[in-house]
């Protein structure tokens, strides 16, 4: 990912994994564009969620926070970079678009 544009927020997360996501191809779902997202997600070394965000909606740390604690209870990933880039999707459309890269990773 290149350095944010002027105007984007960025928000990083580490959390700790629980289920090791082993060796996968990088995932990447949705589309960058208005009112959406894209979700990239990559193999890292050790045992933590990863999680960087770039949105262009600024001062809703909290509410991204609330979205990213709701979607690692549901899917607590260990050795995963998950990367957000955002242009004012709503917080639903943020865990469907969660969801579906996570689902990309089952064999």
């Amino acid at each position: 990912m290149s350095e944010p544009s002027p105007g984007l927020e960025t928000l990083n997360y580490s959390l700790p994994g629980q289920q090791p996501a082993g060796a996968f191809a990088p995932v990447l779902v949705g589309v960058v564009g208005s009112g959406n997202l894209e979700v990239l997600l990559e193999p890292a070394a050790g045992t933590r969620c990863d999680i960087h965000i770039e949105t262009s909606a600024r001062g809703f740390g909290a509410i991204w926070e609330a979205v990213v604690r709701d979607f690692h209870r549901r899917h607590p990933l260990a050795g995963v970079r998950v990367s957000v880039n955002d242009m004012g999707a709503t917080p639903a459309v943020v865990s469907l678009r969660l969801d579906q890269a996570v689902s990309e990773l089952a064999p």
